[in-house]
């Protein structure tokens, strides 16, 4: 699994990228997170994504059980899990100009192959997106804070509190909310992180 990590503190926030991106989405946050000096980051191509292997198949419980094992080989103490969605690249990712107008966030997203150039994710990955998320978050064993941008056409905030009361709104900012303001991202992770 191919990722990167920065930043200092003893607490660590693993940034997980939607469906069709990779780790790169989260470079402002990462800068934002760079800037408070407060919490380490470590951001990771999912299987099937960027620089991470393909696999044969595809599931959360798979992406998952990855990930636990990248954490485990960081030696990572307390962490706090910040993902995105699961959610021409660009448009795969939901990357439009407006909000992503540089190439940093589209790093990986294109790999030169045999015949030319394709993308970096394996289209087979499309198969975790129908996840029960119902379940998911009720299995959960450690706080969970959900938020959307105000703008997102993909999921209402009446939604999200039916699985979370406390979720919120990120004022003014659509699906990409990482990408279009991560001063709010990063403020929404110290709130959490302040209250454990």
């Amino acid at each position: 699994m191919w990722y990167e990590s920065g930043g200092e503190g003893s607490r660590t926030a693993l940034l997980l990228h939607g469906l069709g991106a990779t780790a790169a989405v989260w470079k402002p946050v990462e800068r934002a997170l760079q800037e408070r000096g407060s919490v380490r980051w470590l951001a990771a191509d999912l299987s099937g994504h960027g620089g991470s292997d393909w696999q044969s198949s595809y599931s959360v419980g798979q992406l998952a059980a990855q990930l636990a094992e990248l954490v485990q080989q960081q030696m990572i103490g307390e962490f706090f899990v910040v993902g995105h969605s699961l959610g021409g690249y660009r448009r795969v990712s939901g990357l439009g100009t407006d909000i992503a107008p540089g190439e940093e966030w589209l790093a990986r997203g294109s790999v030169h192959a045999e015949r030319g150039w394709r993308l970096a994710q394996d289209p087979r990955t499309f198969a975790v997106a129908g996840a029960p998320f119902a379940s998911l978050v009720a299995s959960a064993t450690v706080p969970v804070l959900l938020a959307r941008g105000e703008r997102d056409p993909m999921v209402s905030l009446r939604e999200l509190r039916m699985h979370a009361p406390q979720a919120c709104d990120i004022p003014g900012a659509g699906h990409n909310a990482h990408i279009e303001d991560p001063g709010a991202v990063v403020g929404l992770l110290e709130h959490l992180v302040a209250r454990v």
